[in-house]
């Protein structure tokens, strides 16, 4: 059996300041109370979300 991908999520360091949902090329990120969800059918695992939340708040796990 294949490993699979490493995936974000978000953790409640969320502040909901939205800039994940700004820098998502794929729109997956959706917004409302903290913490803000990304939908993982979506998500290319790019990693940009985590890289630009400034509250480091989105990590990478690894399935």
């Amino acid at each position: 059996m294949a490993p699979s991908a490493p995936f974000y999520y978000i953790t409640d360091r969320c502040v909901a300041c939205g800039t994940c949902t700004r820098v998502c090329r794929e729109g997956c990120i959706s917004g409302g109370a903290p913490p803000f969800i990304i939908r993982q059918a979506y998500c290319t695992r790019c990693g940009l979300c985590a890289e630009k939340c400034p509250m480091k708040a989105i990590v990478r796990r690894e399935e």
